[in-house]
């Protein structure tokens, strides 16, 4: 059974390296949890090194000024890989006629690719970000749309695998959810953010290049909250995981502020993840 800690600094002596999670762990959509900006802070400061590893869409300086915006130190970590950029060696490689979805913010992915937006008709690959309007609409209402591509063997790019995240005390849904209505309808994703492995190579690239020497496996940890992205990510790549409970599956096993450690490990253990340790918030 994952072991409770109360800090962070409890488990630092055990690794050089630490991949973090950035939406649910280091803010909510809203703004910043400072103790656990801080927690990496810290253990920056005893000698580890810091990669924050997300899904967000948005290629990682864009996602720099999003966190300075929400109150995330720029002294928590020492980079940034998103599935932004490694969605981009995806979309590189694919067909240049793209049907684009999601928000206005999220056409950076596209910049420099020599790429072309086009309409439904003329489109021969998707690259999905995420929703037009992420507070209002849900994935069935892209049903139809949806159901046209597949049956006309369209395949989708999904650069935020995310089925929801925090925004406050809401839950939001990502691009991953138009991701598995798709595959439910018959179509065909491409995905390289978390759980799947090219986020992964790029981020222990990143440490290792940040260390100067060869990345230990065995010593680095993965902090995250959601079951089908970081927990899983971190299960396939066989490292350490610091599981943080409060995040977007905390209405199973909590009530309030209070854990039911219980339910819990049960959730855990009905999902065949068993991290190392755990914690309500990163501290």
């Amino acid at each position: 059974m994952a072991a409770r800690i109360a800090s962070l600094q409890d488990v630092v002596s055990h690794y050089d390296v630490i991949l973090c999670d950035v939406w649910g762990v280091l803010h909510n959509g809203v703004s910043a949890f400072a103790e656990a900006s801080l927690a990496l802070k810290k253990a920056r400061e005893s000698g580890l090194t810091v990669v924050l590893i997300t899904n967000s869409p948005r290629p990682h300086p864009g996602v720099i000024l999003q966190l300075r915006g929400l109150g995330v130190l720029d002294e928590a970590y020492d980079r940034i890989v998103t599935s932004g950029d490694v969605t981009r060696k995806l979309i590189s490689e694919g067909p240049k006629k793209v049907y684009f979805m999601g928000a206005g913010r999220d056409h950076p992915l596209l910049d420099g690719l020599g790429v072309t937006q086009v309409a439904e008709e003329e489109a021969e690959i998707i690259v999905c970000a995420g929703f037009v309007d992420d507070e209002t609409e849900t994935p069935d209402m892209y049903r139809d749309l949806l159901d046209r591509f597949a049956r006309h063997d369209v395949p989708m790019i999904c650069a935020n695998p995310d089925l929801v995240v925090e925004r406050g005390h809401r839950l939001i849904p990502c691009a991953g959810a138009l991701a598995a209505l798709y595959e439910e309808l018959g179509g065909q994703t491409l995905i390289a953010g978390k759980p799947h492995k090219p986020i992964y190579t790029a981020s222990l690239a990143a440490a290792a290049d940040e260390q100067r020497a060869a990345v230990d496996h065995a010593r680095v940890l993965a902090i995250g909250d959601g079951m089908p992205t970081d927990v899983r990510g971190a299960i396939s790549e066989g490292l350490d995981l610091l599981y943080i409970s409060a995040g977007i599956h905390a209405r199973d096993y909590m009530d309030g502020e209070t854990t039911d450690e219980n339910a819990l490990h049960a959730f855990l253990e009905n999902h065949q993840a068993r991290p190392c340790w755990w914690m309500p918030r990163l501290v």
